[in-house]
């Protein structure tokens, strides 16, 4: 049997789909050199969205761009004669339409043009900040709990987060870390978006990472600077003295916040006196204070954290508590009765 004439024909070229994702986070029209080429190469260009914050860009750079929600099936008859159609992605990346491409690949009945997905733009570092403090934005303005929240009464918090942070790093939970310091950083950028409607002094987020960036900056002349440093002593050194110029203090103890847990703030006194070189007598008394006191002047001179040192201590005693009481840590319905038998069943 001869072959007929149509089925020596080559195929047709069934063309190729282009999806070009952006990133709402970076600012529009800064695309990578392939995306450019794309869109000058494509037969047309093709967005959803009218809206779209490249599409001003776009055009302005000479490229057409037709509003259009093509289904999967149009959007292969476009491309039907090796035509090549760029989509420009919405936020939303898509899904409808990939999956209707999906759907018309898996039923084996259509020629499927080449697909591409292609990153016209990527995150840069620290870019999911700004959707912190975009999803902030909203919840101050539309929650009923947050739009009604201060300084004074988020004051707790703050104190509470720090804690379970220092709690994550001590039991060396990874998990655990990363969840707590984004818990921190909601602190930060809550108290941020309160702080821009203050009637008379307000500042926004943008103030408050402008201030840190201008302090470390300062503070590290060996880095951004002539200085030298060789060692931490060194950094450590040049920390000290440009914060005595900014904040221009008669005493070492200015800054040393008196609220903190007593061990800590024995300690930090304790720091700050030895590294003035001041030899301040301890003072004596009767009450067990002045033993604490000293303990945790002793435990700072040795570089020992005395708030640390007796939450390590207080845990092992805590797993003493709980060997005594026969629980080891679990469950109450998992340990004995206090008489040493199993407890009984409901």
């Amino acid at each position: 049997m001869n072959a007929s004439s149509s089925d020596l024909a080559p195929a047709a070229d069934p063309g190729r789909i282009v999806l070009l994702t952006t990133s709402h986070r970076v600012a529009p029209g800064l695309l990578s050199w392939p995306a450019w080429q794309a869109l000058r190469a494509a037969d047309a260009v093709l967005c959803a969205d009218g809206a779209h914050p490249q599409l001003p860009y776009l055009r302005e750079a000479g490229i057409a761009v037709a509003e259009a929600s093509p289904t999967a099936q149009e959007l292969v008859d476009a491309c039907a004669g090796g035509r090549t159609v760029v989509v420009v992605a919405t936020g939303e990346g898509e899904p409808a339409l990939t999956d209707g491409l999906a759907r018309l690949a898996g039923s084996g009945r259509v020629s499927m043009p080449e697909l591409e997905l292609l990153p016209a733009s990527y995150d840069l570092p620290g870019a999911r900040l700004l959707d912190l403090v975009q999803v902030m934005d909203r919840i101050r303005a539309e929650c009923p709990w947050s739009s009604r929240q201060t300084h004074e009464g988020l004051a707790k918090y703050g104190i509470e987060e720090a804690y379970e942070l220092v709690e994550a790093i001590e039991a060396g939970d990874r998990d655990e870390l990363r969840e707590e310091l984004g818990d921190v950083l909601l602190q930060v950028v809550f108290h941020s978006r309160i702080a821009e409607e203050h009637p008379d002094a307000p500042f926004s987020i943008d103030d408050v990472a402008g201030g840190i960036v201008a302090k470390l900056v300062h503070r590290h002349p060996h880095v951004f600077g002539d200085e030298k440093a060789e060692t931490p002593e060194d950094v450590k050194e040049h920390w000290l003295r440009t914060k005595a110029e900014e904040k221009r203090r008669t005493s070492v103890t200015e800054g040393v916040p008196l609220g903190q847990p007593g061990l800590a703030l024995a300690a930090k006194l304790a720091s700050r006196a030895r590294t003035a070189d001041l030899d301040v007598p301890l003072p004596r008394g009767e009450d067990v204070g002045y033993d604490l006191l000293a303990l945790a002047v002793r435990a700072e001179a040795s570089g020992v954290d005395p708030e640390a040192a007796l939450r390590a201590a207080a845990r092992v005693y805590r797993d003493a508590i709980r060997q005594a009481e026969g629980t080891d840590g679990r469950a109450p319905e998992q340990a004995q009765g206090t008489d040493g038998r199993a407890p009984e069943k409901a």
